[in-house]
């Protein structure tokens, strides 16, 4: 088990009770427990010890939701997010902790611009997009830096969210959605996790320990996400995406 300091317990701490909620509740939630765990472990350390946790969360979340899960939508993610999980897989030991936060605050930054630009223009994009799927340059982008910004920071929720949002997906279907498209990506990051050595003995006893707290965040998201209405749950979603991309790029 790793060696910690009683603050950095308590960091970890509410950092998996974010990863539950974030899993069942609201998405934006998820950008939270990275600025938390990469203030207590160095970001490639903190990146091998969250994904365990995630996966646990995706499990709880797709137990609650994966009736409500749109198969097409994730079919053609799918090619994609497993070549960017390759890219991420070969940068990993060419960029340090500085460059990765940067590049992917970059990107959940510019992505918000882009999805606020198009929401501005009017409704005939966003029905063509809920009834055929985004265009294809959009779905392989989408997908190729999803999976290149999870194996790095374990980043990608904020891209998703922007992309579903995108959708105009039900919350719903966009937390049943979600939570599919986490875990399996997930699970095929772990052996790659493991020959770099970020998932070990050590983080696994100390996942070990910090799961019930993912769980209780899990239960409190399940909660939550029945009690707020589609239009905040999008504002939120929105708003705590946004704050995320800022802080990495000026971090």
């Amino acid at each position: 088990m790793m060696q910690l300091e009683p603050w950095q317990w308590a960091l970890l701490v509410a950092g998996a009770v974010l990863v539950g909620m974030a899993k069942t509740g609201v998405a934006g939630l998820g950008t939270l427990f990275i600025a938390i765990f990469a203030n207590v472990l160095p970001t490639k350390q903190g990146t091998g010890l969250v994904l365990p946790l995630l996966i646990f969360g995706d499990l709880v979340a797709v137990a609650s939701y994966r009736r409500h899960t749109q198969w097409p939508q994730l079919l053609r993610l799918f090619p994609w997010a497993g070549l960017g999980v390759l890219l991420g897989y070969f940068a990993m030991d060419r960029i340090d902790n500085q460059q990765a936060r940067v590049l992917v605050g970059g990107i959940i930054v510019v992505l918000m611009a882009l999805h606020l630009w198009r929401r501005s223009q009017g409704g005939k994009a966003e029905e063509k997009w809920k009834e055929k799927g985004p265009p294809a340059p959009i779905v392989a982008g989408t997908g190729i830096l999803a999976g290149f910004t999870t194996l790095i920071a374990n980043a990608a929720g904020p891209l998703m969210s922007i992309y579903l949002l995108a959708l105009r997906l039900p919350k719903l279907e966009f937390l049943g959605t979600a939570a599919m498209y986490f875990l399996l990506l997930n699970l095929f990051k772990v052996p790659f996790m493991v020959h770099l050595g970020l998932v070990n003995g050590p983080s696994l006893m100390t996942n070990l320990v910090l799961a019930p707290a993912v769980g209780v965040g899990a239960l409190a998201g399940r909660w939550l996400v029945h009690r707020i209405n589609q239009r905040w749950f999008e504002v939120i979603t929105l708003s705590l995406t946004a704050v995320a991309g800022l802080k990495l790029m000026l971090s």
